[in-house]
């Protein structure tokens, strides 16, 4: 009889409604950032967790929102407060270090499934700061060379050869200098990769070293030289429209932005791309985790499945021209082939892996920016 009872408790208890849940999502970027959590994603989720639900609040567009967030933290963590407000950031790369060395985040990739099908180097190190294990890259934005293949027959494959070709074709590279939009910052900082002497690597990992800033004055003298040759065009947007117009054949663009012209009309569908050696940056944005997140396991469930070959399929491929956050290789049997051609044919994920960087450590980065001012006229 007592063991009727007890599975008649066992019963019942087993039939009690699980608590819901409500994860809080604080996301960076422009208001296309939210509407994906709470119009796509967040019903995703909520669809395969009955009774859980998820709430995104968009902290602004820009380094600023992910401030915004690193603030947020700040104050928590001030406050002594045993359960923060929020359970998953979508962070800048910039804002992880930080955010890392300050013991706000939880340790987590290992625990889902999906962290595993992440390559690229920086869901590792973010700016010269370690964060492995500490993030998941929810996309990758990359910069690359358009192209007009009417022409600019053979592409050139590395900076090297870009400037050959540009030294035997005046006024037709177009870039945005470094004040005019990222593209162009992007573009410069690959030249210093290409040409500047030094460690490239330790440009992107640090630590910072004063000497390295020192090997650069060849490489800057060959790209004022290089710019005396090219056309100046007044932002990202500038470069597109000058290349949409036949005014130049060749610069440095944000694939997603090139992709979303193209889709619109406003530039050719004959337009390619081109990823030159050793690369260009690109950056990431980042799901993490706080360390005192009230709802850590539903957490990780969720950035499992935005970070699945499906959802970075339909939900970043097909809905934003943005690179995913794992290896493109584990996304192309989700694809169709329209899609994949799209966007991996030009630039594949081997030439993601190999040629897409990150952009130097912040002291390195000021100083490529302070001696392009002095040298670059």
């Amino acid at each position: 009889m007592q063991r009727l009872t007890y599975a008649a408790i066992a019963v019942a208890l087993a039939t009690l409604p699980v608590k819901a849940e409500e994860l809080t999502v604080a996301t960076a970027g422009d208001q296309n950032m939210v509407d994906y959590i709470n119009q796509y994603l967040g019903p995703l989720f909520e669809k395969a967790n009955p009774g859980d639900t998820v709430r995104a609040v968009g902290t602004g567009p820009g380094d600023a929102g992910s401030q915004k967030i690193l603030e947020r933290f700040d104050a928590q963590a001030a406050a002594e407060a045993k359960v923060w407000d929020v359970d998953v950031a979508v962070v800048h790369e910039k804002f992880a270090g930080p955010m890392v060395q300050k013991g706000y985040l939880e340790k987590y990739r290992g625990n889902i499934d999906t962290g595993k099908l992440v390559t690229r180097s920086n869901a590792k190190n973010a700016l010269g700061s370690d964060v492995d294990g500490f993030v998941m890259p929810m996309f990758n934005s990359q910069t690359a060379i358009a192209y007009n293949p009417a022409l600019v027959a053979n592409p050139p494959k590395s900076y090297a050869e870009l400037a050959e070709w540009a030294k035997a074709h005046p006024k037709q590279f177009g870039y945005n200098g470094i004040k005019g939009g990222a593209s162009g910052v992007s573009f410069v900082m690959g030249w210093v990769y290409a040409f500047g002497g030094g460690d490239a690597n330790n440009l992107m990992t640090g630590p910072f070293k004063q000497e390295e800033t020192t090997k650069w004055d060849g490489a800057f003298k060959s790209l004022a030289d290089f710019t005396k040759n090219a056309t100046l065009t007044p932002g990202n947007a500038g470069t597109l429209d000058l290349l949409s117009r036949g005014e130049i054949a060749m610069g440095p663009v944000w694939v997603d932005m090139f992709y979303s012209w193209q889709a619109n009309g406003q530039l050719p569908p004959e337009m390619k791309l081109v990823l030159p050696a050793p690369g260009m940056p690109g950056q990431p944005m980042h799901y993490v985790v706080p360390e005192k997140s009230g709802h850590k396991a539903l957490a990780e469930k969720f950035i499992a499945l935005a970070t699945s070959p499906e959802v970075q399929a339909e939900g970043i491929v097909k809905r934003f021209n943005w690179y995913p956050g794992i290896d493109a290789n584990f996304v192309k049997p989700k694809l169709d082939d329209a899609t994949w051609n799209k966007l991996f044919v030009d630039i594949t994920p081997d030439d993601l892996a190999n040629n897409g960087k990150p952009f130097p450590i912040a002291p390195y980065n000021t100083a490529i920016l302070e001696a392009y001012e002095k040298s670059v006229k």
